[in-house]
């Protein structure tokens, strides 16, 4: 039996394990509680890994894209696991935990991540688990979301990429209006009741996405998995690469892209058509310029009554030498291109 579970289905919730989601009586995002409340989210389409032992700095560090042996205490990251070729095998949100580390990769990925990152231990000192039943993930989002942390006595980090804790609560401040809450699953239905009363709107994993994918945050899944190069996904300009810690499986191919000045492919936010059509992750998008080829993938996908909104890598041609992007098809609907939270470099 797990409490927290059965308390989330008290609520109305409903699981979809196949597709790592969960919704509570719609599967669309709630658009206008994110525009002007806050929405509280399971995050039950993260896993969570934990890293620890003497040389789980280390370890890390040489495995993933980002410097994780000088990363301070209370600070976060994204980074990712590479193959050889700098193709993404997963991302994720990385964190220290007390004398370890947690990564949060997609769910679909955990289990994937955890072997292949164990194939490379050998002789290092360190621990790799899979997620443990005892702690859950929370989503905060919406311009509301600080005052609702404050009201429900859960820390509130200031600044963006950082974390503070507070009775056993940590709170990870990804953006403006944008945290994950990690706690012990016999408190997730305290904390998720007193989060409820102080004005948060219970919503399901569409509502995250679309947060998500309204401040540029792209996360690899399954369908996605060893697609794109960190620059694709515009990890560099997000955090996710260090360009000055050495070596690290795909590095080479990440720091060339790098070098030459200008990625072909780039991260893309899109709105698409209404009505809404039969899309998700892994749909292509189809541009002139590309002709019968496709032009991009999307990547992070969150259903609207009206449509939806996602993030794509696109062929950054089709972008700017007009933008008329299609979806599903050459001759499919039309999606358009909307703006992100930071500048894609020309």
């Amino acid at each position: 039996m797990n409490t927290w579970t059965d308390y989330l289905a008290l609520c109305g919730a409903r699981f979809d394990p196949d597709n790592f989601a969960v919704d509570f009586g719609t599967p669309h995002a709630d658009a206008d509680a994110l525009a002007s409340g806050v929405v509280v989210v399971p995050l039950v389409h993260l896993g969570l890994i934990h890293a620890t032992g003497a040389e789980a700095a280390v370890f890390l560090h040489n495995m993933l894209s980002n410097d994780v042996a000088r990363l301070p205490a209370d600070v976060a990251q994204w980074t990712s696991f590479n193959t050889a070729q700098g193709r993404m095998l997963a991302n994720f949100l990385l964190w220290r935990d007390g004398d370890g580390y947690s990564l949060a990769p997609a769910a679909d990925l955990a289990p994937t991540l955890l072997k292949k990152l164990s194939l490379y231990i050998m002789r290092n000192k360190v621990r790799l688990a899979p997620p443990p039943p005892e702690r859950v993930l929370l989503g905060l989002a919406g311009p509301a979301a600080d005052d609702c942390l404050a009201q429900a006595d859960l820390p509130v980090p200031e600044d963006s990429m950082r974390q503070n804790i507070e009775d056993g609560h940590r709170t990870i401040r990804l953006g403006d209006g944008l945290f994950i809450i990690e706690l012990a699953a016999v408190e997730a239905a305290s904390v998720f009741d007193t989060l409820l009363k102080a004005g948060a709107t219970e919503s399901g994993t569409a509502s995250w996405n679309l947060a998500a994918i309204r401040a540029g945050l792209p996360l690899v899944t399954a369908a996605t998995q060893e697609a794109f190069v960190a620059q694709m996904l515009n990890f560099e300009i997000i955090g996710g690469v260090s360009f000055t810690k050495g070596c690290y499986p795909g590095q080479e191919i990440v720091a060339r892209t790098q070098h030459i000045g200008k990625s072909k492919r780039r991260t893309y936010r899109l709105g698409l058509p209404n009505p809404p059509v039969d899309v998700g992750v892994g749909t292509a998008l189809y541009s002139p310029e590309s002709g019968e080829q496709p032009a991009g993938t999307i990547v992070t996908f969150a259903p609207l009554p009206w449509g939806g909104e996602a993030l794509a890598v696109l062929r950054t041609n089709c972008v700017e030498e007009g933008g008329e992007i299609h979806v599903g098809s050459p001759e499919g609907p039309r999606a358009d291109v909307l703006e992100l939270p930071y500048e894609i470099p020309q």
